[in-house]
């Protein structure tokens, strides 16, 4: 949810209001995944402890929100260009605020890419192990990725109980992505028509 949001109010800030700036701060966001994740780790680990944020979920929300935008501010960016700016001008000699513009124009017509961005960012926390196993340490807080490590960790466990409990781990991705598909095949869709 805070990838989306973030990224899509980028996006609209780049793309609508920024309009000949907003190419080379997206793509200058993009230089994040020139360094390996693994190089940041400690500086992300000194950062989360500094504010007082070791072994939260906060901590590692922030890790994949932070690894996750650059590439969904792309996404919507380039999405949004096929809306047509037209829409915003007409709202605003219509007296609609640049709120009201994002709000009742922009997020609409933006479902099919926000429903990409939901699942590339969801995947991506969803799999992500290295940043939980680092800030996370008390058992309250061990995700799903990490608990099911150490089901693996033990030789004599029986194979029944990791594979059952990687079964169950697949699911919800799986439900995401049929919970959203129509958002998915309206975007597929969209520029098959002509203005």
């Amino acid at each position: 949810v805070f990838t989306a949001l973030i990224s899509s109010l980028g996006s609209f800030a780049l793309g609508r209001m920024w309009r000949g700036k907003g190419g080379l701060i997206s793509t200058a966001a993009l230089l994040l995944y020139t360094v390996p994740v693994y190089f940041l780790v400690i500086p992300f680990y000194l950062l989360m402890h500094k504010y007082g944020l070791i072994d939260t979920l906060w901590a590692v929300i922030a890790a994949n929100v932070t690894f996750a935008v650059p590439y969904a501010l792309l996404i919507l960016q380039w999405y949004g260009r096929l809306i047509p700016i037209e829409l915003d001008d007409a709202a605003r000699i219509d007296g609609a605020t640049p709120i009201q513009v994002y709000t009742r124009i922009y997020l609409p017509l933006m479902m099919p890419a926000l429903a990409v961005v939901g699942i590339f960012a969801f995947l991506t926390a969803w799999n992500e192990y290295l940043y939980q196993f680092i800030l996370l340490s008390s058992p309250g807080n061990k995700t799903v990725a990490i608990s099911l490590a150490t089901f693996f960790d033990n030789e004599d466990t029986p194979w029944n109980y990791p594979v059952a409990a990687s079964l169950i781990y697949a699911l919800p991705p799986i439900a995401l992505f049929f919970a959203i598909r129509r958002y998915i095949a309206a975007g597929l869709t969209l520029g098959s028509f002509k203005r």
